[in-house]
């Protein structure tokens, strides 16, 4: 059997959330990791923009946006209901999230990380503005363990890798900063055998060309 290929950058926070996707799913890819100062000419052969994370499924399409590789992988399996299959309305909410934070926070997020390159306004002024979406997260959260509740979702898996990177730009503002409920949500997530499975360091593909099986108890 063939399997997909993934070409990831472990960081990434839009590479953790395909391999999220995929390990959560139970299913299986050939994993090639990259770093993005040196891009093997075979990723951007089938996908030219040039980011990670690429997926080439065994039929050869290829799948370069980091949702639409959650999306692929649960479509075949589901064993957390991560879809939200049967609640519309839910899948409307966590849709609206994600698009919120890809759209809205995510660029704030980057000028805050990189606010040298953004010297118009301070690291402050676009932490308060990403802090936005992180206030909205915080009161969702005031209603259960995640962000629709009880229940994992979509929307957490493909927010959280985002909110780490938030985190990890002043972990001293963060860590006192009064977002409690925010704080459990991101540690509970951080701490599961998910997460540190998909942050298991492999060597780089370019070196010698070697994939690695990623995904279902790898």
């Amino acid at each position: 059997m063939t399997l997909a290929t993934l070409y990831s950058f472990r960081r990434c926070p839009y590479a953790m959330r395909a391999r999220l996707g995929i390990y959560l799913s139970g299913n299986q890819v050939m994993l090639r990791e990259i770093i993005l100062k040196d891009k093997p000419q075979a990723m951007l052969d089938v996908s030219p923009k040039g980011t990670v994370p690429v997926l080439i499924t065994s039929t050869q399409q290829v799948i370069d946006e980091s949702l639409d590789i959650m999306q692929w992988a649960l479509s075949q399996n589901d064993p957390h209901n991560l879809l939200l299959q049967g609640n519309l309305e839910q899948q409307k909410v966590a849709m609206a999230l994600i698009k919120t934070n890809d759209e809205n926070f995510k660029p704030w997020l980057d000028r805050y990380k990189y606010a040298d390159r953004y010297p118009e306004f301070s690291d402050t002024y676009y932490r308060e503005k990403g802090e936005q979406f992180i206030f909205q997260l915080e009161k969702l959260l005031t209603q259960g363990d995640n962000l629709l509740g009880h229940n994992e979702s979509i929307a957490d898996h493909a927010i959280y890798p985002f909110v780490r990177q938030f985190a990890h730009v002043d972990k001293v503002w963060f860590e006192q900063a009064p977002y409690p409920n925010l704080h459990r949500w991101l540690a509970n997530h951080l701490n599961s055998d998910a997460f540190t499975a998909i942050m298991k360091k492999y060597p780089l593909w370019l070196d010698n060309e070697q994939e690695y099986l990623f995904g279902a108890g790898h």
